[in-house]
């Protein structure tokens, strides 16, 4: 972490929030130490003392996600290694050829190719057009249900624009039809208040990542499951539960969670999330709003800059994508890198539709995500290096 007698944490900026939140808090570091010298034991496997711990820390990693998501049914807060991993699952197991899909034009690739491969062996597949800033129309959603429909499947923020979706609106529309929804969270779990409550929509699933704006580590996510939805495994094997059958165990968690639990990582999560428990969600998004009208006010005043998505803070998350000129994303992501020492992401961001939808695939865009840990002095610094890039183009 060190760069000769420079602290690397001291020396960049770091805007690439929206891929990995960069740093961590200090407590999240502390804890996956002390867990990897204290703990130790796999979680569920054994009856010593160490496996009993680790056991008793897996169940505390999910409280501490109930208090966040407000859903006090724990065991079906199911842990996987990433959201791509829980989006999968869920896609898989709610869907068979002959069914219908409703989906955006601004998901993720973690939802759009498991739903194309889907496509090839029979299902169907509506993708509803969103508008040029990212946002879908609950009613466009309300007008493609059919009478085989079997999921609806939302980002609940767009990773390109930052847009907020009408998720509680198009989760009405799910719970009035009957037809399960799966919430793609990447981006708004740990960075705005879930407008979702689990114990009212019972056929919803909120997927989450821990490495993001929850401040965990990577290798870390998972979903929680409304109650009235039932998840089959698309992963078999050692639960430490049921050991006498060779039949997948049909309880609640062990069910969708085979294998040895990353315990380290989760660790690291729920102190992430305490974090944010203690911070107060609310003020987290205060600051971050702080950010973003610092950043796309400045840029706006800039000639030859152009943003993408709403540009108003209170109706996106704390990242912004935009262009400069006719240089290349990649261009501008090369010189803040290398001569100014901001990192951030260019390209299409693993989303190809959402680039088409606010014209600009096949080039995409630089992407600036901001995190708690930012501040405005990084904001202005970044201005006067967009600045320069311009002038000496």
């Amino acid at each position: 972490m060190l760069d000769g007698k420079n602290n690397l944490k001291k020396r960049i900026i770091y805007f690439d929030n929206a891929a990995t939140s960069w740093p961590k808090p200090e407590s999240v570091i502390h804890s996956m130490k002390d867990s990897l010298e204290n703990l130790g034991g796999s979680p569920g496997r054994s009856g010593h003392i160490l496996s009993i711990n680790s056991s008793r820390m897996l169940e505390s990693v999910r409280e501490s996600l109930g208090k966040y998501f407000k859903y006090q049914d724990t065991s079906r807060i199911i842990f996987t290694k990433n959201i791509t991993e829980a989006l999968n699952n869920c896609i898989f197991s709610l869907v068979k050829p002959g069914d219908h899909v409703i989906t955006s034009s601004m998901e993720h690739n973690s939802v759009m190719r498991p739903l194309r491969y889907l496509e090839k062996r029979g299902v169907q597949l509506t993708i509803v057009k969103c508008y040029s800033d990212g946002l879908i129309d609950p009613e466009n959603i309300l007008k493609k249900i059919k009478k085989n429909t079997a999921l609806i499947a939302i980002t609940h923020a767009s990773n390109v624009t930052g847009r907020i979706m009408p998720a509680r609106e198009i989760a009405d529309i799910s719970l009035e039809k009957e037809i399960p929804i799966v919430l793609d969270c990447a981006q708004t779990a740990g960075a705005i208040e879930m407008d979702i409550d689990l114990n009212k929509y019972k056929n919803c699933i909120i997927a989450f990542t821990g490495h993001k704006n929850m401040f965990g580590p990577t290798g870390t996510g998972g979903m929680c499951i409304g109650k009235e939805i039932n998840i089959e495994p698309i992963i078999f094997g050692g639960t430490g539960s049921e050991s006498d059958k060779d039949q997948q165990p049909k309880v609640l968690p062990d069910r969708l969670e085979s294998g040895t639990i990353n315990i380290t990582g989760l660790v690291g999560l729920k102190t992430g999330i305490d974090y944010i428990l203690e911070k107060g969600i609310n003020n987290i998004r205060r600051h971050e709003i702080e950010l973003l009208k610092r950043f796309l006010s400045g840029l706006g005043q800039i000639k030859g800059s152009r943003i993408y998505g709403p540009a108003d803070p209170k109706k996106q998350v704390g990242l912004v994508s935009f262009n400069l000129n006719e240089i290349s994303p990649s261009e501008v992501g090369f010189l803040l890198d290398r001569k100014y020492s901001i990192m951030c992401r260019v390209g299409l961001h693993c989303n190809p539709n959402a680039h088409k939808t606010i014209g600009t695939f096949p080039q995409g865009t630089v992407r600036f995500g901001f995190s708690y840990f930012n501040n405005i002095e990084q904001i202005d610094l970044a201005l006067k290096a967009i600045r320069e890039i311009i002038f000496d183009k």
